[in-house]
């Protein structure tokens, strides 16, 4: 390794030379660590687990879409149903069905929250036990442009 002189005669320059002895020390550790943690990911433990019969897992429940658009318009699985009375006839055939199919309400940003609060209130008197939500997660993205 050159560092320099202390000739009169000599012209300082900066050191050409690049130390490598720090990257293969760590390279090094860099290696043992591997060499040692790479069987420990591969180990594997041999077990055997008994063998039960369990019953057949229940049948789910069908599920019934209800669209409303921003005008109002409902929609029984894409379906247009004609109005409010018409729904209610339908809720109360898919309540009486065993298993009661579940009803996912999906509705548009702009539609009026009466029509969605006269659509549950419909659901609830015809005895529909679940009812969900149905909602776009990339729309917020666009809400936070609006």
């Amino acid at each position: 390794m050159a560092f320099g002189g202390l000739d009169p005669g000599s012209h300082p320059q900066p050191m050409a030379e690049i130390n490598t002895t720090p990257l293969v020390d760590v390279m090094l550790v860099l290696l043992v660590i591997f060499i040692i943690t790479a069987p420990l990911l591969t180990h594997a433990l041999r077990i055997d687990l008994p063998v039960a019969a369990a019953p057949a897992a229940a049948e789910k429940p069908e599920t019934v879409t209800l669209s409303i658009d921003a005008a109002g318009a409902l929609y029984w699985n894409d379906e247009p149903v004609p109005g409010i009375e018409a729904l209610g006839e339908r809720l109360q055939r898919a309540a009486a069905r065993q298993p009661q199919p579940e009803l996912h309400l999906r509705a548009d940003r702009d539609t009026r929250y009466q029509r969605i609060a006269e659509v549950m209130a419909s659901a609830q008197q015809v005895g529909i036990a679940k009812l969900g939500f149905v909602t776009d997660p990339r729309d917020r993205d666009r809400d936070a442009g609006r």
